[in-house]
């Protein structure tokens, strides 16, 4: 066991401080001892240190929040660029170097598992198989939606991907295909994990982490890059698998609106835990106006999410996890996912339904259903459900990039500091993010265009 951390801590120091010569061709010293047994790969997986983390950048540039000209100053500049969406910002490089850190130790995991008798463990050696699945997919996730274009099937084929690594072999070239080739790679390996994974209701702590997830995370996880690609049939179908799975929700009259962080870490809706540092937008950053006025008389949400600061100015409160921003997958998303689909594809009842089952969780006892008359009404509805039930978990930028393609959806973001007026239309070539200036120093790949 104590090599096998040995090894995770080798994975780690090589990652974030890019010591070596190719930034992600990097594998364990062969000196070191190399895992070979289920319990070596359950090990690098039960690590909780590194894995659960998540890039945060992407919610540094959205407009949940906003800050003073006081707070702006104290960022580094890897946190004030993105914030103003400047053009040459230079993006954290651990945004870059975490996700790939991830992915290396999935790989080694699934490399090892090649090597291992299946049937001598089948069941455990399947979940293991499953979790490091679900571990490289995810970040795959993330690095596509920072460094990659906004998805769209016209041109996927031939937008600048970001490279994928399937093995921790240094001799494997570093290289960016094309954004399709990899949303086809995020699919296959969520697509297996789902096969791979095990039932378990209810979840348990360890259920909902990077160590030994459920099938419900690998079907979310489906949803949500079927969603983001525009295929609403798939993303329906896999959300709907993921909530039969597992579909609790809290009900929020029985929180305390008072605490200091009213909703409880691996509280019954989350079934993947990842969370993010979230500094600029978690301590130094103000709720944006915009979003505090969403919530009407009678949400619960209002005093359960936001902090008020005495002065007419509020903070955040409403993270599962203490001191950091919950970025993993939760049940309320899968919902709206679901009804969002629904809606896309004309079925207003099942839309709403989903919607409403949500509210009916989130108010006081004056709650009243909503109603559509139509699929296009019930969409609007639904996204903007979307903005008051997920705000700071780094799904807000995704959903400005996905959804500035449409004319009813898309909208200018725009920052005030030091009396200059900062903006961020849609589809702008700002909400690709620039691979990190350290990164392009050690491997030769194209940066992004600006």
């Amino acid at each position: 066991m104590r090599s096998t951390y040995k090894i995770i801590f080798l994975l780690a120091a090589v990652c974030i401080l890019s010591a070596c010569k190719k930034f992600l061709d990097v594998k364990p010293d062969k000196k070191q001892v190399i895992p070979v047994s289920l319990e070596d790969c359950q090990a690098l997986l039960n690590n909780v240190d590194i894995l659960p983390i998540g890039p945060i950048s992407g919610e540094t540039s959205s407009d949940d929040y906003y800050l003073t000209d006081a707070n702006w100053n104290l960022l580094i500049p890897q946190n004030k660029e993105p914030y103003i969406w400047q053009s040459n910002a230079n993006v954290n490089i651990t945004d870059w170097s975490g996700p790939y850190q991830k992915i290396l130790v999935a790989n080694q995991v699934l490399e090892t598992l090649k090597d291992i008798n299946r049937a001598a463990n089948q069941q455990q050696w399947d979940k293991i198989k499953g979790a490091a699945l679900l571990l490289r997919s995810i970040n795959y996730f993330y690095l596509a939606e920072l460094f990659g274009k906004p998805y769209d099937a016209n041109t996927a084929g031939s937008d600048l991907g970001i490279p994928i690594r399937l093995t921790s072999s240094i001799d494997e070239e570093t290289v960016r295909g094309n954004l399709q080739q990899v949303y086809d790679r995020m699919i296959q390996d969520f697509t297996e994990a789902a096969t791979l994974l095990p039932s378990e209701q209810p979840l348990t702590p360890l259920a909902k982490s990077v160590a030994s997830p459920v099938k419900a995370t690998a079907y979310a996880g489906l949803a949500r890059t079927f969603l983001i690609m525009g295929d609403y049939t798939k993303a329906y179908n896999n959300a709907d698998a993921s909530l039969k799975q597992y579909g609790a929700l809290m009900d929020y009259k029985t929180l305390d609106p008072t605490a200091y962080y009213p909703i409880p870490r691996f509280n019954t809706e989350v079934i993947y835990e990842i969370n993010g540092n979230g500094l600029a937008p978690l301590i130094y950053g103000l709720v944006a106006p915009e979003l505090y006025n969403l919530y009407s008389p009678g949400d619960l949400r209002k005093g359960l999410y936001f902090r008020d600061n005495g002065n007419g100015t509020f903070s955040f409160k409403g993270t599962y996890v203490p001191g950091a921003l919950f970025l993993g997958f939760a049940t309320d998303e899968i919902y709206l996912i679901r009804a969002e689909c629904a809606a896309r594809r004309g079925n207003v009842a099942v839309a709403m339904d989903d919607l409403n089952t949500l509210r009916q969780n989130r108010w006081d006892n004056t709650y009243t259903p909503l109603v559509a008359s139509n699929a296009d009404e019930a969409l609007k509805l639904i996204i903007n459900e979307r903005r008051r039930e997920l705000p700071f978990r780094s799904l807000r930028w995704v959903d400005l990039r996905r959804l500035n393609k449409e004319n009813s959806f898309a909208k200018i973001l725009q920052r005030t500091l030091n009396g200059q007026v900062y903006s961020l239309p849609p589809n702008d070539i700002r909400y690709t993010l620039l691979i990190p200036r350290e990164v392009l120093e050690r491997v030769n790949i194209p940066q992004n265009p600006r």
